[in-house]
């Protein structure tokens, strides 16, 4: 009675809380309804079939790759050290790892141009090299690389921080070097963390835009991505815009469901190993 009367005297007050949620709620996927709505499948094929098409889909996919890696290749020790290191020392480096995401990507593309252009802060050196970054795709995967990478490295840092200190103790004390510990105990424990973070990394970099049309410009099969081909194909063919609308958007909802179930599928893993582990010592036991 309690609990039913409890209920009764709950429920009924929820929903005010859900009319003033509605409105949000709606604006949230309405947008997607109507872009699922928008194209026929003729349409689609039509767009898919455009010679912006094909060229954007091919260089998103190399140019957002090769960043992701570097960002993993470079993040990884940077987000350990923010992770080990006294707090001190890194208060100052975690405002400049967060900073390109609180800043407009406009922004980010004038501070690249003024990094690497012509009259920018290493364009005298580059030029005497021979070396011309902006409008290339170099320039597409740096402007990627910088607005991409915090969302990583943040992962990455939480990711070993919630790693036991006491397990790198002992993975030390059995022999590993320290850089055998961070790799043989640490990343396997923070791998979920890791690639959660690669994952919204890459996401990131696949939808950049404006930084990329600043920085690297809209030049097709050499710097127009996914999103630049959208804003060009407006103006000339819609149905390209909502063919490639519709391939980030696909992208968009898989990987939003991979990491909903990244962590359940981890765990499983682990057990599995366990599992396969003692019964491996059972064996020797017999």
């Amino acid at each position: 009675m309690l609990g039913d009367g409890t209920r009764s005297g709950i429920e009924p007050r929820r929903w005010p809380l859900v009319a003033v949620a509605l409105p949000i709620l709606a604006l949230l996927v309405l947008p997607l309804v109507a872009l699922l709505l928008a194209s026929s499948p003729m349409d689609l094929r039509a767009g898919v079939g455009d010679p912006l098409f094909a060229p954007a889909l091919w260089l998103s996919t190399r140019t957002t790759l090769v960043s992701l890696v570097l960002v993993i290749v470079f993040g990884t020790p940077l987000a350990w050290w923010l992770a080990t290191a006294p707090v001190g020392r890194t208060r100052t480096v975690e405002v400049f790892v967060e900073l390109p995401v609180v800043l407009p990507p406009a922004v980010v593309g004038i501070a690249l141009l003024q990094t690497f252009g012509r009259s920018g802060l290493f364009g005298p050196q580059l030029n005497a090299l021979g070396v011309q970054i902006p409008f290339t795709t170099i320039a597409v995967v740096l402007a990627q690389i910088v607005v991409s990478a915090p969302f990583y490295i943040q992962a990455a840092a939480a990711a070993f921080r919630r790693v036991d200190p006491d397990l790198l103790l002992v993975g030390r004390t059995l022999g590993q070097s320290s850089s055998g510990a961070f790799f043989r105990v640490a990343v396997p424990l923070a791998l979920p963390g890791l690639i959660s973070g690669a994952a919204l990394s890459w996401a990131r970099a696949l939808g950049e835009f404006g930084a990329t049309l600043l920085f690297a410009g809209n030049l097709t099969g050499t710097t127009q991505t996914m999103p630049l081909a959208i804003y060009m194909a407006l103006e000339s063919d819609v149905r390209v815009a909502l063919a490639l609308s519709l391939v980030l958007a696909a992208v968009s909802v898989l990987l939003l469901f991979g990491l909903r179930l990244a962590p359940r599928a981890w765990a499983l893993f682990q057990t599995a190993m366990l599992e396969r582990s003692l019964r491996r010592s059972q064996e020797k036991g017999l």
